[in-house]
């Protein structure tokens, strides 16, 4: 890290006011289920993996069903993994049902099931990422580390270098993040709440509510809120593999056991040749298995033929 970097780091701390931000978030928080007295590591740690690209309306009902059905690891675990991505629905992005399945497992038969609180544990587990290693390990455990999302990052551009855009991540991210924690670690979880909530619903990338904003000063606002240089386009998903994928899936199931390959084909008639490969690549990634009289099922449950 050079000297300026590191000048313009040390300089970040004061950028954000860690009492008016903190006051704001425990008057205006969004009440979610997960942000509750008496929720476990482990609750917390799948919301996380759900919350991944998935609004917070589609992730709710589908994590009240899951802490009913699965509320620790050994519960998941002693499922398979059909079951965990039958359970999983429409939140998109099946493969997180999976290694998460796989996370569980390792959990309830190696830590004891319960979720380690050290972020250097955590990234050790199937499907955890740098970001869900530090969300849990601060939400949960309370522990003073940087959470670095999509909003944390649009904030810290916006309110500390007066761009509308945060660029590319980089390792810069989590040591600018550190810099505006409060020193004391019981603040440092909510702050670091109370910085991705304001990135969640008032620094908004394309409508910033900046006069609902509590920041008494944002660098963004003082240059006069210069635009960003990205053009933004909204991602195509009809006629897309992932739609494809899911097409099949959603035979798999509502499917009580193996299906035959002509069922698949009925799911996805548009293109022949994109349903091959939306079924060769569930099979790739573990989400689909072939029995040995090649029939299809849900991971776990080809067993059932």
């Amino acid at each position: 890290m050079s000297h300026t970097e590191t000048e313009e780091i040390a300089g970040t701390e004061a950028a954000v006011d860690v009492d008016i931000l903190v006051d704001w978030y425990r008057r205006t928080a969004r009440d979610l289920p997960w942000r509750r007295p008496g929720v476990s590591a482990w609750q917390i740690l799948m919301s996380e993996i759900m919350l991944q690209q998935t609004p917070v309306a589609r992730v709710e009902p589908v994590w009240r069903e899951w802490v009913a059905r699965w509320p620790v690891p050994s519960a998941m675990a002693a499922s398979t993994p059909g079951e965990v991505l039958r359970a999983w629905g429409k939140l998109g992005y099946p493969r997180r049902a999976l290694r998460l399945h796989e996370c569980a497992q390792v959990l309830a038969t190696e830590h004891g099931d319960e979720v380690p609180a050290e972020v250097e544990i955590l990234l050790g587990l199937p499907g955890i990422g740098a970001y869900t290693a530090r969300a849990v390990a601060c939400f949960a455990y309370g522990r003073r580390v940087p959470v670095v999302d999509t909003n944390v990052r649009r904030v810290v551009a916006r309110a500390v270098h007066g761009r509308a855009e945060a660029g590319n991540p980089s390792a810069r991210d989590l040591r600018e993040t550190e810099a505006l924690l409060p020193p004391q670690v019981d603040r440092a979880a909510v702050f670091s709440a109370a910085l991705m909530e304001l990135g969640a619903t008032v620094c908004t990338a394309r409508t910033p509510g900046c006069d609902r904003c509590p920041l008494p000063r944002c660098a963004w606002v003082t240059a006069g809120r210069p635009a960003g240089q990205s053009v933004r386009r909204t991602q195509k998903y009809d006629g897309t593999d992932r739609q494809a994928r899911g097409r099949l899936l959603d035979v798999l199931r509502a499917a009580s056991g193996p299906v035959e390959r002509v069922r698949l084909d009925l799911a996805w008639t548009r293109d022949p040749g994109q349903r091959d490969r939306a079924l060769d690549s569930l099979l790739v990634d573990g989400l689909v298995e072939q029995t040995e009289d090649g029939l299809f099922a849900l991971a776990g449950e080809a067993g059932q033929a």
